[in-house]
This record gives C-alpha cells, sequence and structure tokens, in this order.
C-alpha cells in the first residue's frame, strides 16, 4: 500500500492506528490482544507438559521467561520475603506485553497492539493499580498505608501542606497512568517511524525518475528501525513489568 493522494505522498498518520472492523464492532486490535492470550497459555501449556532434568527449547525458554519473572523483576523489587505470591501476575503482565508488543513485527500481523493507549491503560488501571493498592491497606491498614505513601520519614513538619498532596498525586494519579503512557509511546512512535521509511521507500521506488536511486536508503532505515523497534519492544515489556513490580514492593514497605 503506497499511500499518496495523486502524485504526493502522504505521511502515515494517528489515523492509520485506526483500523476499520473486522466483523460488527471488533477490530484487529482486539483480535490480537485475544490471541496473545492463548499464544502465552499454549506455550506454556506445551512447555510444561513434559519437563525433563535436561531441558529441550520450548522448555528452557519457558524457564528463562519464568527466571525473569521470579528473580529479576519480582523477587528483586517486591522483596525475598514477599515476592512469592506475586510471581504469576508480574509473569503474565511481562508476557503478555511482550507479545502483543511482537505482533508489530510478525508479517500480515504487524500491528502492535500496545499502540492503542486503551490497552496498557487497562492493564495499568485494572490490573496493577487496585493490586499494589491493596496489597499495601492489606499489609499496614487504609490510614497507615496512606500516611506511608504521602509522608516520606523526615521530611520536616512545614514542607508536609505542600508534600502531601504531591506524594497522593504521583502514588494514586500519576504512576498508573505513566506506567501505561511509557508503552505507548514507545510502541506508537516506533511503529509510525517504520510505517514513514517503508512506505517512502515504495513511494520513491515506484515514483520513477532519479528517486528511484533514493529508495533504497529508505528500506535500509526501516530495517535498522526494525531491529531497534525489536529491542525496544522486549524493553518496554520488561520495564513494565518491573515498575508493576517496585510499585508493589513499595505499598509493602514499611517506610516511603
Amino acid at each position: 500500500m503506497v499511500l499518496a493522494a495523486g502524485d504526493e505522498f502522504v505521511a502515515p498518520g494517528t489515523k492509520d492506528f485506526f483500523l476499520p472492523p473486522i466483523f460488527g464492532s471488533v477490530t484487529k486490535p482486539m483480535v490480537l490482544l485475544v490471541l496473545s492470550i492463548f499464544i502465552i497459555g499454549a506455550f506454556f501449556i506445551a512447555a510444561t507438559r513434559n519437563l525433563k532434568l535436561v531441558p529441550g527449547k520450548f522448555q528452557f525458554a519457558a524457564e528463562s521467561l519464568y527466571d525473569v519473572g521470579r528473580n529479576s523483576i519480582a523477587r528483586e523489587q517486591i522483596g525475598a520475603r514477599d515476592f512469592r505470591p506475586y510471581v504469576p501476575l508480574i509473569l503474565t503482565i511481562f508476557t503478555f506485553i511482550l507479545v502483543n508488543n511482537l505482533f508489530g513485527l510478525i508479517p500480515v500481523v504487524q500491528f502492535p497492539t500496545m499502540s492503542h493507549i486503551g490497552f496498557p491503560l487497562a492493564v495499568s488501571l485494572l490490573v496493577v493499580y487496585p493490586v499494589y493498592h491493596y496489597a499495601g491497606i492489606r499489609r499496614h491498614g487504609l490510614v497507615q498505608y496512606l500516611k506511608n505513601q504521602t509522608m516520606p520519614p523526615g521530611a520536616p513538619w512545614f514542607v508536609l501542606p505542600l508534600l502531601i498532596p504531591i506524594e497522593f498525586f504521583q502514588k494514586f494519579v500519576l504512576n498508573p497512568l505513566t506506567l501505561a503512557i511509557r508503552v505507548f509511546a514507545a510502541m506508537f512512535a516506533g511503529h509510525l517511524l517504520l510505517l514513514v521509511f517503508t512506505l517512502s521507500g515504495e513511494y520513491l521506488l515506484f515514483a520513477g525518475g532519479i528517486t528511484v536511486v533514493v529508495a533504497p536508503v529508505a528500506f535500509i532505515f526501516a530495517i535498522a528501525l526494525t531491529f531497534l523497534e525489536a529491542l525496544i519492544m522486549v524493553l518496554q515489556a520488561y520495564i513494565f513489568a518491573l515498575l508493576s513490580a517496585s510499585y508493589i514492593g513499595a505499598a509493602l514497605a514499611e517506610e516511603h
């Protein structure tokens, strides 16, 4: 597909992320979201069906993912005493964000689900946000938890009237929003850049004349950006899970 109006190249934009419904009101991102759940479930079932002392490829990959979620993220951020109950959640968040990000590199699919702000917001506001606040309230009680979150120890009393609203806004409003916006912005910007270089290369290739010579440059940039985007997709999934675990750890901690 070349985005052109007459002889002029029309750069891709926000409108290209709003795909038409496949059937009814169901869109491609919705289908990919559900598909990711089946892919993750099928992968772990297949990998753990016949566990061996010397792991095969699937078992090794599953164990590596589990090690990242359990030890590199949950244990480090939540703490050795409290991390175990939250390992399934952190591992699920990490793999869920990862698969939906990697959809942007798969031929034919080629759409990172998290480039729609609603999906990372749903994970942040409906999953991570209530879990870490519930964990903190259950551990400390409502009053003590609010005190831990809004009144840093050692803060002078005269700055508390200014500090408490700032801390409250950060912990209860800003944190869940920035958690979602971070992965959304990275996926949206990366996919948009890939569209720009790919479609501009195609346009230059078929426009004729001297522009044919420039077209390979655009394709080279598109290929380089694809590898960079793959790295960013993995990093953003890791960062999302890491921050989720750090919020839980901070909620459980005795002090701010």
